[in-house]
């Protein structure tokens, strides 16, 4: 009985969608509360998974995704600051 190996599901906090986690892409919460993109996925601290497009941030953005999943107040310079680093991702 060959099984396929599992694939990790993570949902988008932008549209909602379960994606495996390799298309997504992992935003942390260092254990100082600075907000990083983890291009490795193994860093150390709290995760959110977002889409690599634009439109998922915006929407990220307007339903406060990012506010609910590390439980804190996100400043809108950090969403700036995400928004060029997947410019230069995707």
């Amino acid at each position: 009985m060959a099984t396929g190996k599992k694939i990790p599901q993570r949902q988008c906090i932008g549209c909602g969608q379960m994606k495996d986690k390799k298309e997504l892409i992992r935003i942390l919460k260092t254990q100082d509360g600075s907000i990083v993109i983890d291009a490795t996925g193994k860093k150390n601290g709290r995760g959110a998974y977002i889409c690599p497009d634009e439109e998922c941030l915006q929407k990220a953005f307007k339903t406060k995704g990012l506010e609910r999943s590390f439980k804190m107040a996100i400043d809108q310079s950090i969403y700036d600051e995400l928004k060029k680093e997947l410019n230069n991702i995707g």
